[in-house]
């Protein structure tokens, strides 16, 4: 692995994140979802504002590029109008909450996000910035493997439940116990298990922390959901978006049709009540598209810490990975990207990529030092070719 200057912290709208680009101004959808004249007032925005280009991210942010410190205020303006902004830093940091996409009208998601929204911005919970939440109450789990420390699900009868992240089970709840519950789970973990303003709630229960009698339950989570693919579904049309990152254009021709965006944790969008599948720019719409195996980072020179083009590499070597297989390829050793194993992640160094197979970027390499034309003339070292 090479050094990496590991900041501890997620940009936001009020306090972005300078990167080789400019600033990256994150926006955090309220309640998971945009409509269709926040999500046309957002592409204005990053062609007026940033380079015009838009991230979305694992997270179920987008992040606006290319912001000037100058443009910054300007884009604050923009987003206060267009209801898509916190009263202050500490709110926003504390609002990460992840929503399935996958709810109806009449059922409890929105109300439960809303909830929880309202009640975290009425907190004064000292949170890492790195901790959140998940709204995760449909019938089967979405967002199981997805970054969250605390949850909201449904348990094996249809229950509501609270779960900390990293526990096998978690409390039964009515309606209207399940953010309060969720934020008791909250508060445990902030004086129990975070140490320098750090900490994830599955590293701590996973170190033999034991949540209090009383934040205990016996309920079994409801089953996961097979993997989310590009497609139509009863709640509208899926798209992936090429290496988490549009055009303004493309965001632009997603407004014109007039549905509403459900953000997802896995670098798609749902086009709400959509029945045809949209097509536009770096929009993935085929459920065997390559590009579904690969994940790949800003990398340079947008990032200021990447030391290559990680897209270039990652779209080259797309047809050549396994349907098994994923690859992550990371422009540094943070692993911004994807943070979990993966089949094969090549991490770019001062030296050129270490390879590393069945685990992270901070796992020991097989390999150090390959050169970028080597790799892409002789894809099979990635898989133990060579």
């Amino acid at each position: 692995m090479s050094a990496a200057s590991v900041k501890g912290w997620c940009p936001g709208a009020l306090r972005p994140m300078q990167s080789g680009d400019g600033l990256v101004v994150r926006v955090r959808p309220f309640g998971g979802r945009l409509d269709a004249a926040q999500t046309a007032g957002l592409a204005h925005l990053a062609e007026r504002h940033g380079n015009g280009l838009i991230d979305v991210t694992s997270r179920a942010n987008l992040q606006i590029r290319g912001v000037s410190e100058t443009s910054h205020r300007l884009l604050l303006d923009g987003l206060a109008q267009l209801k898509l902004l916190d009263p202050d830093a500490d709110t926003e940091s504390r609002r990460n909450i992840l929503v399935t996409p996958f709810w109806r009208d009449g059922d409890e998601t929105q109300a439960l996000a809303a909830e929880l929204e309202e009640a975290l911005a009425d907190s004064a919970l000292e949170l890492p910035t790195k901790f959140g939440f998940a709204v995760d109450d449909g019938k089967s789990r979405v967002l199981a493997g997805d970054s969250a420390d605390v949850r909201i699900e449904r348990d094996a009868s249809g229950g509501l439940m609270v779960r900390a992240d990293g526990a096998t089970l978690g409390r039964s709840v009515a309606r209207g116990e399940a953010v309060t519950a969720a934020l008791a789970v909250a508060r445990w973990f902030v004086t129990s298990g975070v140490r320098d303003g750090r900490g994830r709630m599955a590293t701590h229960v996973a170190a033999g922390a034991t949540l209090p009698q009383a934040l205990r339950g016996e309920a079994e989570p409801a089953p996961i959901m097979a993997a989310v693919r590009p497609g139509l579904y009863p709640q509208g049309a899926m798209v992936g978006i090429a290496f988490g990152q549009m055009p303004h254009a493309t965001l632009n021709q997603l407004s014109g049709l007039g549905h509403a965006l459900r953000m997802t944790p896995w670098r798609m969008v749902l086009s709400e009540g959509k029945l045809t599948m949209p097509s536009a720019p770096g929009l993935i719409t085929e459920a065997c598209d390559p590009a579904l195996r690969v994940i790949a980072c800003s990398g340079a020179p947008r990032c200021r810490e990447a030391h290559a083009d990680t897209r270039g590499l990652a779209a080259t070597l797309a047809p050549n990975i396994g349907g098994a297989a994923r690859l992550h390829v990371s422009g540094c050793a943070k692993g911004c990207a994807h943070s979990g194993a993966v089949a094969i992640t090549l991490v770019a160094t001062a030296a050129g990529f270490d390879l590393v197979r069945d685990g992270s970027t901070r796992d020991e390499p097989v390999l150090r030092g390959l050169d970028r034309d080597d790799i892409v003339r002789d894809p099979s070292i990635l898989l133990g070719g060579n």
